[in-house]
């Protein structure tokens, strides 16, 4: 045990990420100054851009093997909170949820009921044809606006390609894969059609995965068992049952299945001007909230016999128009609308009850992004508006299972209309001072409205009002200030201010959040909002090693917290049949967040590549007396990953190590969920993991690897599921 911890330490010391933007594991360290970026929408090099980027290219995608978006972001080092399989929460700088944006192909994904907790909507997004995903740190609000306090992590999808010649072109992409550890199967295939000037893209994949099973052996760094799934309710014939679980280590309640279409065309109307369409659908089937059935009732029995969400469905049609020509004053001209329909469910009956609680929301958006950039010797000037309009049906019912019988039930979000719209003005602008030094500037002034409206105000009390009404200007900035006194280094530092803008979920939401507790609307509701300072050291070591590192300090201003609140004057009030503690979204807390990171790569030789370093955050709300710690605030992190190239064999393997997270730095009864952690918080942990491909023939790799290779029972902080034991996954890929 000692030799092993002392073993863990050593590597926690070199360890964390991946190195950004490289993208090929024997190349010269030195070309990540010319990766070029489009997470500030337009393209950038990675040089000129003072925040911390990670990038995610199409090869560390496939080396890592993900099962989904969620996992990928998981396995290149991120923190993500799991509630169910069917799902995956991540973290950027202590900020979760709906306070992160998340980006598809140019596309806002965050609507106007992303909640503050955790969310799972990164999975419908299709993990088998992502191109690469870039991931943008700190308040990104001046050029993305509200929701970026974290930062921004855009997935971009392959684009169709044209024919480089006079004839038609077809390529083929496929994909097959086996993973033991949920018996999951995935099968993908993309076919590419192009012209000179029309290029088509069709991509299906189909994924089904069983139960997950956790690790066996003891956690290192913990003397107890925990996270075992003992027992299991089913329902037999109509009767529910406690059924004693054969292999305690096998989360029953965890399978689900998914299916991803991707439909894009592209069109050249000229030399300069580029058109494209974009369809995307994903669903899964009914995807078990596991957390949740493993919940303990006040009989000493499981709470639940079924809680599961719907079908998760999003179906997006976007259309683009790129436009780059250097005879005109903005050579670089962008006009992007959208049109997303969502639907999320949750359905949950208690155990032995023959009520089924049914919720829906229906939620439908349209967007749009314009920005036009002038470019020079000197610099760039991004000029830019874009906006959302949002609108939300919420639905409710109760079933008996046995006669089939519906009855009204309270609905998650106002019965009414729900519509929530955001417009923004933005401005970027770079310019190089001299060979050493550029600087860059944003301003972003917009305005958000939002309104919901009751139908039946006396399905469980009688509300004092019939709409709840919010409209609020917005405004963010940020300032850049990159200097190279060597062409081997980099320094940086970066002032960015972010908000997030109450949404029907924080403003609206009438629910019971927990027994003897409800939450009701407060129409007083203000932004919450960051300011965030960065400094970046860059250092390039002869032309095979870059060492990156950063630090930051973010101030939060009007942290939205669940508080006591009172409703028609009365601190309590009957819903649902009890008497409950009224509970509301309050403005009450301010607070900060500091971290650091360090990052590591280096060509050991010309086959070997070494990449490691660690991430550190700690934040903490701030009271009168003694701070209190905020939630979503991961422990210290680190990894390091030897990668091996030559000829037709690629190898890699890596770690991954989580510092333990104790209770004391939890806030208790928020989001951390210290109900599925040990007595004494989440143990620290690590695994080692290794992938392989082989090219077995010129436009065919055979692929293996295996995952947490010691089968070591852990659980990721704020999880309310144990990760997967030891997992040995064959895939093969094939390109013709």
């Amino acid at each position: 045990m000692k030799t092993y911890k002392i073993a863990c330490v050593m590597l926690l010391l070199m360890s964390y990420a991946y190195s950004y933007g490289q993208t090929d594991s024997t190349r010269k360290n030195i070309d990540l100054n010319e990766v070029i970026i489009t997470v500030n929408k337009a393209s950038e090099k990675l040089k000129n851009v003072s925040q911390e980027v990670t990038v995610i290219n199409k090869e560390k995608i496939e080396s890592v093997n993900p099962t989904n978006s969620a996992d990928l972001l998981a396995k290149q080092g991120l923190q993500v909170q799991m509630s169910q399989q069917g799902g995956g929460s991540p973290t950027l700088r202590g900020f979760e949820a709906s306070r992160i944006l998340l980006v598809i192909d140019g596309v806002r994904m965050n609507n106007l009921i992303y909640r503050a907790g955790h969310l799972q909507d990164i999975i419908k997004t299709d993990v088998n044809l992502l191109d690469r995903v870039e991931i943008l740190y700190g308040p990104s609000s001046t050029i993305y606006g509200s929701d970026a306090l974290g930062g921004v992590i855009h997935l971009h999808t392959k684009t169709p390609m044209f024919s480089s010649s006079t004839k038609n072109e077809t390529h083929v992409s496929f994909l097959s894969k086996y993973s033991s550890a949920n018996s999951g199967i995935i099968n993908h295939v993309d076919l590419n059609l192009g012209s000179s000037k029309f290029a088509s893209l069709t991509s299906f994949s189909i994924s089904q995965f069983g139960d997950l099973q956790g690790g066996k052996n003891k956690n290192p760094f913990y003397d107890g068992n925990y996270g075992e799934r003992p027992y299991y309710v089913e329902s037999i014939n109509g009767i529910d049952s406690i059924m004693q679980n054969e292999n305690r280590f096998l989360q029953v309640g965890t399978a689900y299945n998914q299916l991803d279409v991707i439909q894009k065309f592209s069109f050249k109307s000229s030399n300069f001007t580029k058109h494209e369409l974009n369809f995307q659908y994903s669903t899964t089937n009914d995807v078990p909230r596991y957390d949740r059935l493993t919940d303990i009732g006040s009989s000493g029995l499981l709470k639940y016999a079924e809680w599961y969400y719907g079908p998760q469905t999003r179906l997006m049609a976007a259309y683009s128009l790129n436009s780059y020509n250097n005879s005109r004053w903005m050579q670089n001209f962008h006009v992007g609308f959208s049109y997303q329909s969502l639907q999320e469910s949750r359905h949950n009956r208690s155990y032995k009850s023959v009520t089924l609680n049914n919720r829906i929301e229906n939620v439908n958006i349209l967007g749009y992004d314009i920005y036009a950039q002038h470019e020079n010797e000197k610099g760039k000037l991004l000029v830019g508006v874009d906006g959302q309009f949002n609108s939300l049906k919420s639905t409710a019912y109760k079933s008996n299972i046995i006669s089939g019988i519906s009855s009204p039930l309270d609905t998650r979000y106002p019965d009414g209309d729900n519509t929530m719209n955001y417009f923004g003005l933005y401005v970027s602008h770079n310019y190089k001072l001299s060979d050493k030094t550029n600087i860059s500037e944003g301003l972003r002034l917009g305005y958000s409205a939002l309104k919901s409206t009751l139908v039946d105000t006396a399905l469980l009390f009688s509300l004092p009002y019939t709409s709840i009404e919010q409209a609020t200007p917005v405004y963010s900035a940020s300032v850049g200030i990159i200097h190279r006194p060597t062409k081997s280094t980099k320094l940086s530092f970066t002032i960015a201010t972010g908000f997030r803008v109450p949404n029907v979920d924080d403003l609206s939401k009438i629910f019971g959040s927990s027994e003897g507790n409800v939450i009701v609307p407060n129409k007083e509701l203000k932004p919450e909002q960051t300011i965030n300072y960065e400094i970046g050291y860059t250092q390039f070591l002869g032309s095979k090693t870059s060492w990156e590192n950063y630090v930051y300090y973010t101030s939060i201003k009007d942290i939205t917290v669940v508080d006591k609140f009172t409703f028609n004057g009365q601190d309590s009030i009957v819903y649902d049949g009890n008497l409950s503690q009224v509970l509301a979204n309050q403005n009450k807390q301010q607070g900060f967040i500091y971290g650091a990171s360090s990052n590591i790569a280096t060509d050991l030789s010309d086959y070997f590549n070494l990449q490691c370093g660690l991430n550190y955050t700690y934040g903490r709300t701030k009271t009168d007396s003694v701070n209190v710690p905020l939630d979503h605030i991961p422990p210290f992190m680190s990894r390091v990953a030897l990668n091996y190239k030559r000829e037709k064999f690629k190898a890699i393997f890596y770690t991954n190590y989580n510092a333990s997270k104790k209770l004391k730095d939890y806030l208790l009864n928020g989001e951390d969920n210290e109900q599925y952690a040990t007595a004494v918080g989440m143990p620290a942990w690590i695994t080692f993991n290794i992938s392989a491909s082989y090219k077995i023939q010129k436009n065919i790799d055979l692929n293996f690897a295996v995952e947490n290779m010691l089968d070591t029972q852990y659980r990721v902080f704020a999880s309310g599921m144990n990760a997967a034991g030891r997992n040995f996954i064959i895939s093969l890929r094939g390109k013709f």
